[in-house]
């Protein structure tokens, strides 16, 4: 039903040995591979040294003399490699150098790979002929750190994290923790947080799986799929502050606030209502998946959460050591205005750089919409055109934001002179009752006194 592992591995490991040393090679298009894997040919054999012993290594095949059913019809033959070493040394060998072996193929198998982006399929489509939890495209994202628009030092501590953690395997094993790391990306939509995913995969070459929480449907369920990714891989859950409800604060926030958050279209509405029946993860479910004892399950994993709305997630979820590093993606800075001006015009210097610079400072504008403007809408469009243009729309952002702001002072002041005004009529109408009953007082005093007085003069 499956492939020799132990085969691919040593296929993997001596594809170099090969090509540098054999007389015949041949040539095969493995799944996943990214080119042509060339080996050894049949009857070949090849040397290999380790800790100073020698050995060697053949290809062979028996071609079967009858017609068998096969999975792999076009491959009946039975291949195998055959391990020659000199007695004295079958210690080391058995006890060293196959496991050198079938770890180097590894990860030579794992680097030469095609990197697959993974989306969770619904559990009805788990079982079957060729059904998987996990259905994959080949990842081509061709976002890098170099290709990033963002803050120049906050950009260089994120790769060296990266690169720390990818090398860590032995120190996370001494600290007795699990190899995983987590980050939280948030700010306000359109800085860049899909694309720093992406530069992330590419400057470690891991895959992505892309988690919907919404098509879970319970805590045991998100324990399978976590346990079907691979290492060497990226998790992640986008805008997990709209991911069912997770959050005790957002629960709360809905009760608090009736439908403000409700999307207006009932089509919308009905099928969120649908999604949030069907699901029963738990934020207690979750946390236990990435944190708890599952998460040992495997190694070299990142998991990345994503939001627009840090402040609706609940403490817990993000506290470090689930989510140990936390980066803000905010609005456009000088620096990475620059590297859009380098990606997008090629260019390093300009006469309006000092009036952008200005206006990037009193403005706040997302690097997506700082690309769009910088980017060339025709043939015609040369670097002054697309520089005048991002310095338009910033002024116009500018002026926004100014009359944005003094409407909400103008409301505000509406708001402070209306809440005087109904303070004030209060105040006349305690004062009035006030009045009233001391003219009463008065007046049944003033009556008293006369009856008083009429009656001493009888």
């Amino acid at each position: 039903m499956k492939r020799s592992e132990a085969y691919s591995r040593i296929k993997s490991y001596l594809s170099d040995k090969s090509t540098a040393s054999a007389k015949r090679l041949k040539a095969d298009v493995v799944k996943d591979s990214q080119s042509a894997v060339l080996s050894m040919d049949y009857n070949e054999e090849i040397t290999d040294e380790f800790q100073g012993v020698k050995v060697w290594w053949s290809a062979n095949r028996i071609i079967p003399t009858t017609q068998r059913i096969s999975w792999y019809p076009n491959d009946d033959e039975k291949k195998y490699y055959r391990l020659t070493v000199h007695k004295r040394h079958r210690e080391l060998i058995t006890q060293s150098y196959i496991s050198h072996v079938m770890m180097e193929g590894k990860e030579i198998a794992t680097k030469k790979r095609q990197r697959k982006l993974y989306s969770n399929n619904p559990s009805q489509n788990w079982y079957g002929y060729r059904r998987s939890k996990w259905s994959n495209v080949l990842f081509e994202h061709p976002a890098t750190f170099d290709t990033l628009a963002m803050d120049a030092k906050l950009k260089e501590e994120i790769k060296n994290d990266l690169i720390k953690f990818s090398k860590g395997k032995d120190y996370y094993a001494r600290i007795g923790k699990a190899w995983k790391r987590g980050y939280l990306l948030y700010g306000p939509p359109g800085t860049g947080k899909s694309s720093m995913i992406a530069a992330m995969a590419n400057l470690l070459d891991y895959d992505v799986y892309d988690l919907e929480l919404t098509a879970v449907k319970e805590n045991t369920e998100l324990r399978r799929l976590l346990l079907d990714t691979s290492s060497k891989s990226i998790i992640v859950i986008e805008d997990i502050d709209c991911s069912i409800d997770l959050t005790g604060q957002r629960e709360k926030k809905t009760e608090k606030d009736g439908n403000e958050d409700e999307p207006s279209d009932p089509v919308t509405k009905r099928a969120k209502e649908e999604e949030k029946k069907e699901s029963k993860v738990t934020l207690s479910g979750l946390l236990n998946c990435i944190d708890g004892l599952w998460s040992s399950c495997g190694g070299e994993r990142i998991i990345v959460f994503t939001t627009n709305y840090v402040e609706k997630l609940d403490p817990a979820l993000i506290r470090r050591g689930r989510m140990d590093k936390h980066i803000e993606l905010s609005y456009c800075c000088f620096d990475a205005f620059k590297v859009f001006a380098k990606n997008y015009l090629e260019i390093d210097s300009h006469s309006l750089f000092g009036e952008i610079e200005s206006l990037l400072g009193e403005t706040n504008m997302t690097p997506a919409d700082v690309a769009e403007n910088l980017m060339p809408k025709s043939d015609y469009d040369d670097v002054e055109t697309c520089l005048k243009r991002l310095v338009e729309a910033l002024k116009d952002a500018k002026e926004e934001a100014k009359k944005k702001a003094e409407d909400e002072a103008r409301l505000k002041a509406e708001k402070e002179e209306e809440k005087q005004k109904q303070k004030s009529v209060k105040e006349e109408k305690e004062q009035s009752g006030k009045d009233d009953k001391e003219v009463k007082e008065n007046g049944v005093a003033l009556e008293a006194a006369e009856v008083q007085e009429n009656g001493v003069a009888h």
